[in-house]
């Protein structure tokens, strides 16, 4: 009996091992070892980095090869290559360092180390692309855990490929025996699709000024929030050393909920959120830092030196699949006003003790007896390795080259402007719509004509406007629209102006307009009925200081309140002045024959502000380009121009992130360029996408603006229509289909329609085919590796039950009684042959297929491909077709 059970066991594990050598990672680790780097054997006993478990579950360890720093505060990087090229998650970290010899980790994914070797000194950097903050570990902080279901995607086509580990090392007085150090952490992996996926959101201040010797400053940061709903989970604090305090909260409705409030003194780790904080769509994010600026001689500003300051906070979340975002910023303060309401928690500075003020800054013990003039030298350095390691790595690359970093960003994200054909606000009864513009609620705002109309006979031909006798117009030319709904929220400008013509709305929410029959500029408060100023003289053209002819648009510098006015259809000109009114400067002429030179305009007929840096757009209409200049000096610094805008382009939009939105004009007849929108990436002008509308058609797309998430806007004088798009990603809409067209639903409960092949096989109920086979999908995910293992164990032991049942039927009816005996010595030939003790091998192949009945299949090479991956939920949608109407015949442009 015990011999058979022996020889059962070993049949058992052999079966067992060919059919587990057949699994996917195991394969893709072996190539991964040919060329990764070894562990020092000092540290860990063993050379193996990646240690699987399971059919699709692996560890990959990361830790210093074998280091010893020389000086205390020094900062040391390593790399590690993702070892597998398909998608995978981490949904576990497991830290390895020592409280006396490391004072911080961080570990970032990027797609390209600063450098290739075993380790470097972090001042060369970490990454030298994007790079993302996946974990943080300081001494005296708590560890950073995932939820459960919830993992980092990482690898594939759009996750980090590398996952850079930076360890700050601040007291090598342990290092006097000459050790070697391997601190690091271990990631726990999976290639199971997680339902839930992790990302960061970053809250950062960029124009703070802390004033020498003033006690509270207060940084506020607050953003509307328009993506799908998120999970908060953990949360960092992070400034220099004048920082008190920083807060974290979710506005909703007016409350105030309490995300994460933390002195940035103590370890710079992630902490957990005490209790679990959601974020919906419109939801606002608001954070403060509180710093003092005592013991400061000069102003202190957000930026890259030593002697500057910072303020961040960073928000772990996790998010559905198929909505997942990995990396979100928040830079600006949306609504100034409602951090009057601000819980008093926030202003209230958390104190630390000095000895944890000393550790946290990484001094040595023979810190205590320095002098001042030393410890704040120190303290000093501290602060510019710190800033240099987080600002080339993650934050100040965003500050010091921030249209270039959130350029590559957006670029990186796949994504397409199409109309929310859903969207209720194309059917407003509206007069001609000269302008949009979004208020700091983020708010529409629609500047339109009523009944007055722009043709042949408003003017003579000296720009005076004709049509006086018919008075201002007496409907509210100023609506402010719900953006998701298009539900009126407020009006105003009744009995104002004659002929409406270019909006925009200051950081204050202060409207400013342009009137092409009074040729002037107008400040309105949103609920005053009368002008708080007012440019120009009334109803008189003219192209001095104080007279316009047509202006056509405006713009405030949101940060030295600065008024650009377009200047006009009659004037080819920007004009400056200063917040209060009064004539600053101005620049541009008139368009010489043949091709038109920098700085010369044919109706500079649209604004946009680039505040970040510096910059003023203006659409050059009748010369159908951007040119750019900056705000302090008017000086030209570049042209977009591109066959396809045609000869006029009519308005541009900026987005923070990079991005300009435009709109040109009809074609001329004999022309093929379409009238259409246009998104370009700001710093080198290429056009990376364009769109049309598919419920009517552009006739004279006369304004555009546009938001942070991508939604645009654009208004129509002829069509006398707002349209709304809304900007489409790979994982971010569910698709359902009605009658042939593909209806992708987004969050915000609007629907994006694309032309699409009909699939007469369809469901009718299509939202429930959706889910239902979601839901298979999720449990055949889930269950796939249970059942894969359980039929692999099984498997042999069948075949090999199968195998004694016949060979005990071979025994009783060929060798009679004898036959247990002659049993027991041919079964051992065979298993010694499976053990290597006979002289020859033994191919089971042929072995069993000797037998009648057997199939080969229960040996063929399994497979797990297909078994874990989530299907397309748009199944047999691939083909795609462009949907629109034809366009119109060119109309008018005198508008």
């Amino acid at each position: 009996m015990a011999g058979f059970v022996s020889n059962l066991l070993i049949l058992l594990l052999l079966f067992q091992n060919i059919c587990l050598g057949f699994r996917r990672p195991l394969s893709v680790f072996k190539s991964y070892k040919d060329t990764s780097i070894s562990l020092s054997s000092e540290c860990l006993g063993s050379n193996q980095r990646v240690i699987s478990f399971g059919l699709s579950d692996f560890a990959l360890d990361i830790r210093m090869p074998a280091v010893t720093p020389k000086q205390s505060d020094t900062y040391l990087c390593m790399s590690v290559r993702l070892p597998v090229d398909d998608e995978a998650y981490v949904v576990d970290f497991k830290p390895h360092a020592s409280m006396d010899t490391v004072h911080h980790m961080l570990l970032f994914g990027c797609n390209e180390p600063s450098s290739t070797e075993n380790y470097w000194d972090c001042d060369e950097g970490t990454c030298k692309d994007k790079s993302n903050i996946l974990y943080a570990w300081a001494r005296n902080a708590p560890p950073t855990r995932l939820p459960k279901g919830v993992g980092f995607r990482v690898g594939g086509e759009t996750g980090s490929r590398y996952f850079v580990l930076q360890v700050h090392y601040g007291d090598v007085s342990a290092f006097r025996d000459k050790h070697k150090d391997c601190s690091g952490v271990t990631l726990h992996l999976t290639h199971q699709k997680q339902p839930l996926i992790a990302g960061m959101y970053l809250m950062m201040s960029v124009n703070t000024v802390i004033p020498p010797g003033k006690k509270v400053v207060d940084a506020d940061i607050a953003c509307h929030y328009k993506r799908s709903p998120m999970h908060l989970f953990a949360y960092r604090v992070h400034t220099h050393r004048l920082g008190k305090v920083v807060s974290g909260y979710r506005v909703r409705n007016g409350q105030w909920t309490l995300i994460g409030r933390q002195s940035p003194q103590l370890p710079q780790a992630f902490y957990p959120v005490k209790y679990p904080v959601d974020i919906s769509y419109d939801d606002i994010l608001a954070a403060r830092c509180v710093f003092s600026g005592e013991g400061r001689t000069t102003e202190t500003h957000i930026g890259g030196t030593a002697n500057d300051e910072m303020c961040n906070f960073y928000i772990m979340y996790y998010m559905e699949a198929k909505h997942a975002v990995s990396y979100m910023t928040c830079t600006q303060n949306t609504n100034p006003e409602m951090f009057r309401n601000i819980p008093q928690e926030a202003n209230i500075p958390i104190p630390v003790k000095s000895d944890v003020l000393k550790t946290m800054h990484g001094h040595h013990e023979e810190a205590k007896d320095s002098d001042t003039s030393s410890l704040l030298q120190q303290n000093k350095k501290e602060e510019e390795k710190i800033l240099d390691q987080e600002t080339k790595d993650s934050d100040a690359s965003y500050l010091l080259q921030q249209a270039k970093k959130e350029e590559a960003e957006i670029l990186d994200q796949d994504f397409h402007i199409e109309e929310a054909v859903e969207w209720p606000g194309l059917d407003l009864k509206l007069g001609q719509v000269s302008g949009l513009a979004l208020d700091p609620e983020n708010n529409l705002v629609v500047f339109h004509r009523g009944d007055r109309v722009w043709d042949e006979n408003s003017f003579d031909s000296k720009f005076v406007y004709q049509q006086r006798g018919l008075g201002p117009i007496e409907q509210n030319t100023i609506i402010v629209l719900n953006p998701s709904n298009a539900e009126l929220l407020h009006s105003t400008g009744k009995s104002l102006f004659y002929l409406p013509h270019g909006l925009s709305v200051d950081k204050n929410g202060n409207y400013w307009v342009t009137d092409v029959a009074l040729h002037q500029v107008f400040k309105l408060g949103a609920n005053d009925k009368e002008p708080l100023l007012i440019l120009g003289v009334p109803l008189q053209p003219g192209s001095d200081k104080n007279h316009f002819c047509q202006p056509t648009d405006v713009a405030v510098d949101p940060i030295t309140g600065s008024i650009y006015v377009s200047d006009g259809y009659c004037n080819s000109r920007i004009i400056q002045f200063s917040p209060n009114g009064l004539y600053v400067m101005q620049w541009g002429e008139e368009t010489s024959m043949g091709r038109p030179r920098p700085g010369q305009f044919c109706i500079p007929h649209s604004l946009a502000l680039i505040p970040d840096l510096g910059q003023l757009c203006v659409a050059d209409r009748e010369n159908g380009r951007i040119q750019c200049f900056r705000l302090e000096t008017g000086e030209f610094t570049r042209e977009i121009k591109h066959k396809a805008f045609g000869r006029e382009l009519f308005a541009v939009s900026y987005v923070p992130g990079g991005l300009l939105f435009a709109v040109n004009g009809m074609p001329y007849p004999g022309e093929v360029e379409s009238v259409q929108g246009f998104v370009m990436n700001f710093s080198t002008g290429e056009i990376i996408d364009n769109f049309i509308p598919l419920r009517k058609s552009f006739e004279m797309p006369h304004d555009i603006v546009a938001s942070e998430d991508r939604t645009v806007f654009v208004g129509d004088v002829h069509a006398k229509a707002v349209w709304k798009f809304v900007s489409v990603g790979n994982m971010e809409h569910r698709s359902v289909k009605k009658a042939g067209i593909e209806v992708q639903e987004t969050k915000e409960s609007e629907t994006i329609v694309e032309a699409r092949l009909k699939n007469n096989q369809e469901s009718r109920d299509p939202l429930k085919n959706v889910d239902k086979q979601h839901l298979v999908q999720q449990a055949s995910s889930t269950g796939v590796s249970f059942v894969l293992i359980t039929t692999l164990l099984i498997i042999p032991v069948v075949v090999l039950l199968v195998i004694l049942v016949f060979i005990r039927w071979r025994k009783t009816t060929v060798y009679g009684a004898d036959g247990e005996r002659k049993l027991d010595s041919s079964s051992g030939r065979i298993l010694g042959r499976l053990r290597g003790k006979g002289s020859g091998g033994i191919n089971l192949g042929n072995f069993f297929a000797s037998h009648k009945g057997y199939s080969r299949k229960g040996f063929d090479r399994l497979s797990t491909e297909g078994s874990d991956q989530e299907k397309d939920e748009d199944d047999g949608t691939d083909s795609e077709e462009e949907c629109s109407a034809s366009p119109l015949p060119p109309a008018p442009s005198s508008s």
